[in-house]
């Protein structure tokens, strides 16, 4: 893992020409079965709930492979990183 480099990040989308205010937070988390998961929640900024996306992996690795791949897309797609935590696990 790269020094510095927090497997929790919060990113914001917000455009008020286009009535956009959109965040999407992404972890990694651990299961019940001792699996790791990547955690994607998203949704508009002031909704009551958003969305909640697991996806599964058998090793760390894989889990934060899959993290920096989403983070690096929705960065591509204009999304800005308010927020990041450091590693809990």
């Amino acid at each position: 893992m790269p020094p510095g480099f927090a497997p929790n990040f919060r990113l914001e989308s917000r455009d008020a020409t286009r009535n956009r205010a959109r965040f999407y937070a992404l972890s990694i988390e651990l299961t019940l079965f001792g699996d790791h998961a990547c955690a994607r929640r998203f949704g508009r900024i002031g909704a009551r709930q958003g969305r909640v996306l697991l996806g599964l992996h058998a090793s760390r690795e894989a889990a934060l492979a899959e993290l920096a791949r989403l983070v690096a897309a929705k960065r591509r797609r204009g999304y800005v990183i308010v927020a990041a935590a450091p590693d809990g696990l």
